[in-house]
């Protein structure tokens, strides 16, 4: 009998003991620095910001957030290395709409992660607003000029974009489709390149974010003729309904995403803290004066949100045959 409470007694030790250090473990959570994956090249609109989000974790952590570019396709290469990564908490994605619903939309076949299956949602950050752009010495003066030139030359319009399966892929069949215009998509592996595609007369026409084309309105070199989302700043651009088409053009976001499994109480540091940085008043201030509107959700209003986009882009792409063009 004292033989059994002994073995007893010992084994409630050791599952005390474990139990602590579990505990312990999440308690010191995080105490190394943590990758951040931004799945666009340096300098573009995701990375930019994204930076200024990881200075925000770093303080509210207290542990270094080292951002990591890994672009290509449409977001899904770097959103597939935080997918595949160890399920830890320091790890983590800075994605986008393109890389959870429109890549795996339109080819789920080249996509190697399930959005639903393989990552956690974190929070969202940002909506960016997209918008169509020329050489300021270009003769289209509107969007509509720009549809009748194209209407009459199909497909001689060239149109740069961040690439096959991004939001700017859809939203630019949503425009051929809305309005009868066939343009040529040359597809890049991120904002910048695809900026500087127009800026050396390479392309006719970009579809990028407002916050890298803007400063080159401001200077003189490009003109803007449509927005995907209705700007104070740019208030005479009409976004597309306001030009008598019936369907407005996609929301574009960035969001944070872990790998599927981590621990809980991980998750719990890492939504906190993200909300905080994403609701702080200065930062918040910083990103939309660069041409971005904040717009927090917390993990399941983004689950939902990614859930309902990806059956609007499922009956988009259907319409479009958006899938025949990335087979």
């Amino acid at each position: 009998m004292k033989r059994l409470i002994l073995i007893t007694g010992s084994l409630l030790m050791v599952y005390g003991i474990s139990i602590g250090i579990s505990t312990s473990q999440a308690q010191t959570y995080p105490n190394r620095p943590i990758q951040l994956v931004i799945g666009s090249t340096a300098g573009s609109a995701a990375d930019i910001i994204g930076r200024l989000l990881s200075e925000e974790l770093r303080k509210i952590l207290g542990v270094q957030i080292v951002p990591i570019n890994k672009p290509g396709a449409a977001f899904t290469l770097g959103t597939d290395a935080v997918a595949k990564s160890k399920k830890d908490g320091y790890t983590i994605a800075y994605t986008s709409s393109s890389a959870l619903v429109y890549a795996p939309v339109t080819n789920m076949e080249t996509v190697p992660y399930d959005p639903f299956k393989d990552l956690e949602p974190l929070g969202m950050h940002v909506v960016f607003p997209n918008a169509i752009a020329v050489q300021e010495t270009s003769p289209w003066k509107s969007f509509l000029e720009l549809v009748d030139y194209a209407k009459k030359n199909p497909g001689k319009l060239r149109v740069s974009t961040i690439g096959i399966g991004s939001t700017p892929h859809f939203d630019l069949a949503m425009m051929q489709h809305l309005t009868g215009a066939q343009f040529t998509m040359i597809p890049f592996k991120g904002g910048p390149p695809a900026l500087t595609a127009l800026l050396g007369g390479h392309v006719e026409v970009t579809l990028n974010a407002v916050s890298l084309i803007s400063p080159h309105v401001n200077s003189g070199k490009l003109r803007f003729l449509l927005l995907t989302n209705k700007m104070r700043q740019f208030s005479s651009v009409p976004i597309v309904t306001e030009l008598g088409y019936k369907q407005d053009l996609l929301i574009a976001w960035f969001a944070l995403y872990a790998p599927a499994g981590i621990p809980e109480d991980v998750k719990k540091v890492l939504v906190a803290a993200i909300e905080k940085a994403v609701k702080n008043p200065e930062s918040k201030n910083k990103i939309e004066e660069l041409g971005f509107i904040v717009d927090y959700k917390s993990p399941e209003e983004l689950a939902r949100l990614v859930a309902e986009d990806y059956e609007r882009a499922k009956t988009l792409a259907a319409k479009m045959d958006l899938r025949k063009q990335t087979e």
